[in-house]
């Protein structure tokens, strides 16, 4: 009974998704609107209220464009050209959701008030602001990290840089060149990241052979709301997983000391992504041996060590509060990450919930290594399934921890749609040449 109640579940999404689009389009731009509307009304930042308003709009509006095919007589439709395809829905929100409301706060940030304690006057969150102090102060001390304990005060949340030395790398167009408005505006920290994020999508699609993009793929990764907001407000997580998507596009392609550099790369600026790791070193066993993995392996770790070698030894004490104690809620701060997620609420009952949702994460973890072991990946939308799930089951089960981390497992899911559509196309190349 079991089995075929999931056997028919499993039909009826599969149904929705290829054969009936549009009453999921419909589910999607309606939960979107709602979150952006309650985004809008309730959050207590200025730059989550005003990307809610404006997504509200993008996504109202793709909701109508979807009713209005799911509805319109097919003569009309026909009539309508490119307005009858499903990619305006998409275009909508990018451009309504996501471009202008990056552009009004950018503007808007020009009028100093971020790094005041008044949130809600706050254009860019602080990740924006902190990770270009870093890069003025690696110009200046040769590291990013301050020592809070030598500030002849009490450190608060903000002191803090728990990046990799790596990060500041994104700051440093606007410590270099920055200083009047247009320059300013123009060097955002946000428009690097995403500047960043476009190019490791174009290199991933140039070596995945160019494929027809999938609307869902770019439904879950550019238009869904955490992806959305986290462009207009803050984006260095959008930097990230571009990097971490060309990883692994670089060892699904047998590219495996490539993709040890790309990896090393991003995790010395976020430790999180070093989580991908273990995957692609069994994905590199699965398609190319021992020697392909080792190579991955040697170079990650090298080139791990060099990235960040320089700051250790600057001020290691600074670095391993900065790096490691502060994101692991044992600095001299507590991290502000406490969004309600299971593990947080887990965790806040007290010393047990602690434990508990500790030992949930390591549960998780073993979880995901079994299925490594079990059924190891041989294709990199396989790889980016197991990423997603991991870094899924992180951002719900850790202690600390922000509902804007959602924003990995949407992301990588979109891009395992796009990759096992390349993956299709290329298998039924492949059977086409063979058949004749």
């Amino acid at each position: 009974m079991t089995q075929r109640v999931a056997r028919r579940l499993v039909e009826s999404l599969r149904h929705a998704w290829h054969d009936r689009p549009l009453p999921l389009d419909l589910f999607f731009y309606g939960i979107s609107l709602l979150y952006a509307a309650g985004v809008a009304l309730t959050n207590e930042f200025y730059g989550y209220r005003m990307w809610g308003n404006f997504a509200a709009a993008g996504y109202g509006l793709a909701l109508l464009h979807s009713l209005w095919l799911l509805f319109a007589a097919p003569e009309a439709l026909r009539k309508a050209g490119r307005w009858a395809s499903r990619w305006v829905g998409v275009a909508l929100v990018g451009a309504i959701g996501m471009v202008l409301p990056l552009g009004l706060l950018v503007v808007r940030r020009l009028t100093g008030r971020d790094w005041l304690d008044t949130p809600w006057s706050w254009s860019a969150q602080p990740e924006v602001w902190v990770i270009e102090r870093s890069a003025e102060l690696l110009l200046r001390d040769g590291t990013p990290y301050v020592d809070v304990f030598a500030l002849g005060r009490a450190p608060e949340v903000n002191d803090y840089t728990p990046y990799g030395p790596v990060m500041p790398v994104f700051g440093l167009p606007k410590a270099l060149f920055g200083g009047t408005p247009v320059t300013d505006a123009l060097t955002d920290a946000r428009l690097i990241f995403i500047l960043v994020a476009a190019g490791c999508v174009w290199m991933t699609l140039r070596l995945l052979g160019r494929p027809a993009v999938p609307l869902r793929a770019a439904q879950l990764a550019v238009v869904c709301p955490v992806t959305a907001l986290t462009f207009a407000t803050a984006a260095p997580d959008l930097a990230i997983l571009g990097l971490l998507v060309l990883a692994c596009a670089l060892a699904a392609t047998d590219r495996p000391l490539a993709a040890g550099a790309v990896l090393a790369l991003v995790g010395s600026a976020k430790l999180i992504a070093l989580l991908a790791a273990p995957v692609l070193v069994v994905l590199l066993l699965a398609r190319a041996g021992r020697r392909a993995a080792g190579g991955f392996g040697l170079v990650l770790l090298g080139g791990t060590v060099l990235l960040n070698i320089g700051a250790l030894l600057v001020d290691p004490k600074a670095f391993v509060e900065h790096v490691l104690r502060f994101p692991a809620g044992l600095g001299a701060v507590t991290s502000p990450a406490a969004s309600p997620l299971p593990g947080y609420l887990i965790a806040s009952t007290g010393a047990a919930g602690k434990v508990v949702a500790f030992i949930l994460l390591g549960a998780a973890g073993l979880a995901i290594a079994a299925w490594l072991i079990a059924r190891p990946p041989t294709t990199g939308s396989d790889a980016l399934l197991r990423i997603a799930v991991g870094l899924g089951a992180f951002t719900l089960l850790t202690p600390a921890t922000r509902f804007g981390y959602l924003v990995y497992p949407f992301v990588l899911l979109g891009a395992m749609v796009c990759f096992r559509a390349a993956e299709s196309a290329r298998s039924e190349r492949a059977s086409t040449t063979t058949s004749s």
